[in-house]
C-alpha cells in the first residue's frame, strides 16, 4: 500500500517507486497500488508547461483528444486547448486518481546515486520551503521531467539590445506584461510565435497591441485546423449507443490514425506535401498582401515540427493589417526597435524573444552509478523508454511529430508492465545493455528523440540520448509499432538482463 507522502518525507522512508516530476502528465499507477511511491516536484504546483507559460493565447498544437490521457475523456469541445484548461485537466485527473496525495511541491531532485551493493537509488532532495537537504533512498525511479529547462529558455544575445528603451521579455518569463497599445516585435517563427500574433492583435482580450511584427529568420509549415470539433457529443448523443468514453476511444483512434497518415505521407510524398500545405497558405493569404514566401520554408514538411493553428487565426490576423510577417535576419538593436540587415528598421515598444527552449534531461540532476558520472547524452535508449547501462530507471520521452502524451501513455504502461514481471520474478534489478554474446549495438551520433531537426533539438544534441542503429534501440516515432512494442511484445528480451 502506498505510504502517506507527509509521513514518508519527515521520517525519511523509503517509498518502493519514487517518480521525480516536474513535466506536463502523470504516472497511471492502477496495476501498482501495492507498490509506494512519491512523486517530486520541483515547482509549486502541478501541470509542468501548463503552470508555467502564461503568455497571451497559450495553447496546446496537438489535438486534445490525443494530447489528453486514454483513460480519461477529454470533453472540452475545444481541439487546441487553452492552457488553463490543460492544467484544470491534469489537476483534476490528479485528484480523482488520487494522485496529489502522493505530490511532494518546491522539492528539487539534485542528484541521483545507483548502488549494486545495496540495489537502491539515493536521492539527493532539497526542499525549498524549509532550506532542508535531504536523501531518499528508492527501487526503481521514473524520470518523467520532460526534456526543456524550466528556469531558462533559449535567449541568444543580440547586438546592442542594452541599447534598447523598451521592454525585452522571453515568453517562458512573461509577467503580466503590458502590450495594450503597444508596438510588438516577436522575434521566431515556432508554434510560441503563431499562438502570440493572434491573441496580441485579439479586439476582445483586456489588452490589444496597436502592431505585432513576427520577425523569422526562416519561414515554417503552417496549417490552420478547425478550432472545436463536436464528434464527441455527436457519437455519445441521447440516439446513439455508444457512451462518452467509447466514442472518446473511436475519436481518439481517428486522430492517431490521421496523425499519423500525414507524418507517413509527409516523409514519403514530400513534394505532394510541400504543394498541398503551399496551397492551403496561398488560399488562407488571399486578398492579405501578404507574400506567401514567409510561408514557404526551404526544407520538406516535418523535418521540423508543423504549426497547427486554429480557425486560420494566424492569417485573420495577418488579414487585418494589425499583424505582419518579415523574413530577415537581425543586424543590431537600437534604442526604438530592431535594425534588419536589409536596412529595414522595425519600430517596438516591446520586443518578445520567442527563440526557443534550452534543453535538458532530469531537470537538472546529475546522475551516477557506483560513484561514476553518467553522461546521459553520450548513451543510448532501449524502446525509448530506458538508458544504456542504467539499473531500475525510466525517463518519459513523447512523441515530436504527434501528441506527445500518446508516447508518454504507452512508456508508462510499459514501465507497470516491467514492473510487474519483477515482482513475479522477485527480480530486483533490470538494466539494458547494448551489447550481448551475438551482436553490439552501434550508436547513431546524430540522431536524439529519433527525429526532428529544429534548432532547439540541435542545439542540444549533446544533452539528449541518442538512438541505435536496430530494434529496440531505434526512435520509431510511429504510435502503431510503438503500441505493439511497449504494449504487446514480451519483456524479457536478449537486451534486459534481470537479478
Amino acid at each position: 500500500m502506498a505510504c502517506h507522502l507527509q509521513q514518508q518525507v519527515a521520517q525519511k522512508r523509503h517509498p518502493h517507486f519514487f517518480n521525480h516530476k516536474h513535466s506536463k502528465k502523470k504516472l497511471r499507477t492502477k496495476k501498482n497500488n501495492s507498490q509506494r511511491f512519491l512523486i517530486i516536484e520541483k515547482r509549486a504546483d502541478l501541470g509542468g508547461t501548463w503552470d508555467l507559460f502564461t503568455y497571451p493565447g497559450i495553447r496546446s498544437d496537438s489535438d486534445a483528444l490525443t494530447f489528453g490521457y486514454s483513460f480519461r475523456p477529454w470533453l472540452n469541445h475545444r481541439m487546441l486547448a487553452k492552457g488553463d484548461d490543460i492544467k484544470n485537466y491534469i489537476a483534476d485527473t490528479a485528484r480523482e486518481f488520487k494522485v496529489v496525495e502522493h505530490i511532494r511541491y518546491q522539492h528539487e531532485l539534485q542528484q541521483l546515486s545507483w548502488s549494486s551493493s545495496s540495489l537502491q537509488w539515493t536521492a539527493l532532495i532539497k526542499n525549498h520551503i524549509s532550506g532542508e537537504v535531504f536523501n531518499l533512498s528508492a527501487n526503481f525511479v521514473v524520470g518523467a521531467t520532460g526534456y526543456y529547462d524550466y528556469e531558462t529558455g533559449y535567449r541568444p544575445y543580440f547586438k546592442d539590445e542594452e541599447n534598447f528603451k523598451g521592454e525585452i521579455v522571453h515568453p517562458q518569463h512573461w509577467q503580466d506584461t503590458a502590450y495594450d497599445d503597444k508596438k510588438v516585435v516577436v522575434i521566431g517563427s515556432g508554434a510560441t510565435a503563431m499562438t502570440l500574433i493572434p491573441a496580441l492583435v485579439d479586439k476582445n482580450g483586456k489588452q490589444c497591441a496597436r502592431h505585432v511584427t513576427m520577425l523569422q529568420r526562416s519561414p515554417t509549415y503552417v496549417a490552420s485546423v478547425p478550432g472545436d470539433d463536436h464528434a464527441l457529443d455527436l457519437l455519445s448523443g441521447k440516439f446513439s449507443p455508444l457512451s462518452k468514453a467509447q466514442a472518446y476511444t473511436l475519436l481518439r483512434t481517428r486522430n492517431v490514425l490521421f496523425q499519423q497518415g500525414v507524418y507517413r505521407a509527409a516523409l514519403h510524398a514530400p513534394k505532394i506535401m510541400k504543394a498541398l500545405l503551399n496551397h492551403r497558405v496561398k488560399k488562407e493569404l488571399k486578398g492579405s498582401g501578404v507574400d506567401v514566401a514567409h510561408f514557404k520554408p526551404a526544407y520538406n514538411p516535418w523535418e521540423e515540427r508543423l504549426c497547427a493553428v486554429p480557425d486560420s487565426d494566424l492569417f485573420k490576423a495577418l488579414h487585418s493589417k494589425r499583424a505582419e510577417v518579415v523574413t530577415d535576419t537581425i543586424s543590431h538593436f537600437t534604442q526604438t526597435g530592431i535594425a534588419l540587415t536589409s536596412g529595414k528598421h522595425l519600430d517596438a515598444d516591446i520586443i518578445v524573444t520567442a527563440t526557443g527552449l534550452k534543453l535538458q534531461m532530469l531537470g537538472g540532476a546529475a546522475l551516477y552509478v557506483d560513484g561514476q558520472a553518467v553522461d546521459v547524452g553520450s548513451r543510448m535508449t532501449y524502446k525509448a523508454v530506458m538508458l544504456e547501462g542504467v539499473p531500475n530507471m525510466a525517463i518519459m520521452f513523447g512523441y515530436t511529430n504527434a501528441s506527445w502524451t500518446l508516447k508518454i501513455d504507452l512508456a508508462c504502461q510499459y514501465v507497470l508492465r516491467l514492473l510487474n514481471y519483477m515482482s513475479k520474478g522477485n527480480y530486483k534489478t533490470v538494466v539494458a545493455q547494448a551489447k550481448n554474446e551475438h551482436q553490439q549495438v552501434k550508436v547513431q551520433p546524430d540522431t536524439v528523440l529519433g527525429a526532428l531537426s529544429a534548432g532547439y533539438v540541435s542545439r542540444a544534441k549533446d544533452e539528449l540520448p541518442k538512438q541505435g542503429d536496430r530494434y529496440p534501440w531505434r526512435v520509431n516515432n510511429n504510435y502503431l509499432t510503438d503500441r505493439v512494442m511497449l504494449k504487446y511484445r514480451k519483456i524479457k528480451d536478449e537486451w534486459l538482463h534481470f537479478t
